[in-house]
């Protein structure tokens, strides 16, 4: 978890990091910010978060309900650890129609012009970090949303996110712990 703290640091990228997240066959962490503004109304208004994939599909349907909640939280950028830079492509696929999304590559990884050119054609960011001490940027991601839209999925997403990031909340109010390993909100 240090690795992708220092990661999202050099990225710049402050928020929420929600490790082990998992879909469509990739395994990322997301950097996440917590609206609270929304998260108080949702909360008031009774709208949890809706990570049944049906429920939020039936969002879109044209009878489907009147008044669809605005999510809780923004996702600034996924991360994907890989052992080799020519593996970042395929490990952010799909990845890249929601948020940047950077790779985080061992400390030691040696440089390979050809495999960063691919992953920079890409907007793909690349990050190399030791387990323990600073991370360096190789290559800035780019946020290429704008040119695939929004999307179902990217909504769905939204709301699992959000779930994720209260069960974190919960229980790391529940242990009173400071810590960002596995929770802890930061309203930056």
């Amino acid at each position: 978890m240090q690795q992708f703290e220092h990661a999202a640091r050099v990225l710049g990228w402050h928020g929420h990091l929600v490790s082990n997240v998992e879909v469509l066959g990739s395994r990322f962490t997301a950097v996440t910010r917590l609206r609270l503004d929304v998260h108080q109304w949702r909360t008031a208004h009774d709208w949890s978060p809706q990570v049944e994939p049906s429920g939020v599909h039936a969002w879109a349907e044209p009878d489907g309900p009147e008044q669809v909640p605005v999510p809780a939280v923004d996702l600034i950028g996924v991360m994907v650890r890989v052992s080799k830079a020519r593996r970042a492509t395929r490990a952010c696929g799909t990845l890249l129609t929601i948020a940047p999304c950077a790779a985080v590559l061992p400390g030691d990884h040696p440089y390979r012009p050809w495999a960063l050119t691919e992953l920079d054609y890409y907007g793909i960011g690349a990050v190399t970090t030791y387990r323990e001490g600073p991370a360096e940027l190789v290559l800035t991601p780019e946020d290429r949303r704008a040119e695939f839209g929004t999307s179902l999925f990217e909504r769905w997403l939204l709301e699992l996110l959000y779930q994720r990031v209260l069960q974190q909340e919960f229980h790391s109010t529940e242990s009173t712990s400071n810590t960002t390993e596995g929770g802890g909100v930061d309203f930056s």
